[in-house]
């Protein structure tokens, strides 16, 4: 489904990522992690046409997308739900989640999805004409991956999704990707919470220094010794 090759990131004048080779195929969930400032949120940036991106090829489907517009990706298919959330705060929840279905040519269904998106989480059919910012910060995120959903997205991509919330809602938002990847969505997962991403990865990925370190099955780069020792303090 997406296969990068030699892929070169910057910001600017800084160089984030060199020579990344990564893939994936439908119906995985993969997952990238690695420390701070490795290159992880670039990668996805990337991916999603948000970052100058000097040198690789990029394809999708087989066609090299690697000049197409970040509107046109999403339109593909290709989807993230950032870093932090980024909602847009002075919004009820419903209106986040309708956000997520601008660029849709099928407006026709888009209610129908909103109401799969309150089975998904029956919470924010509660809170579905509440301010966003009120919410609390697991409740955002649900609001942040139903946004996403909204686009149809044939490649879900989770930039940090457990940063910030508190140890039973990051289990809670775990158990959310697994029940999503089981019903067949394709997910890239990028998290610095390594012992529970790897748990639930078919295949991951390594990031250090702007480079792929280490790749393997999720129980593969689990148990390998160099992330026993550097991540997982064994």
């Amino acid at each position: 489904m997406l296969e990068i090759r030699n892929l070169q990131a910057c910001y600017g004048e800084m160089t984030a990522l060199w020579g990344v080779d990564l893939h994936i195929r439908p119906g995985e969930l993969v997952a990238v992690v690695g420390p701070n400032g490795a290159g992880k949120s670039t990668l996805i940036n990337a991916i999603s046409g948000l970052v100058d991106v000097p040198d690789g090829q990029l394809h999708w489907d087989g066609t090299d997308i690697i000049n197409a517009s970040a509107e046109s990706r999403v339109r593909r298919g290709i989807v993230q739900c950032p870093e932090g959330r980024k909602l847009f705060p002075e919004m009820t929840v419903e209106e986040n989640l309708l956000m997520g279905a601008y660029s849709r040519a099928d407006r026709s269904t888009v209610n129908q999805s909103i109401d799969e998106i309150y089975e998904q989480f029956p919470i924010l059919r509660e809170r579905r004409r509440q301010i966003a910012s009120t919410m609390s910060g697991g409740q955002q995120q649900m609001v942040a991956i139903g946004r996403a959903l909204m686009a149809r997205p044939r490649l879900l991509m989770l930039d940090e999704p457990s940063l910030g919330l508190a140890p039973i809602v990051v289990n809670e938002v775990f158990e959310l990707l697994k029940r999503i990847h089981k019903d067949g969505m394709t997910i890239l997962l990028v998290e610095q919470n390594v012992n529970q991403t790897l748990e639930i990865a078919d295949r991951a990925y390594v990031l250090e220094n702007g480079k792929i370190a280490l790749e393997g099955s999720g129980q593969d780069v689990l148990h390998d010794p160099h992330m026993k020792a550097a991540y997982l303090g064994h």
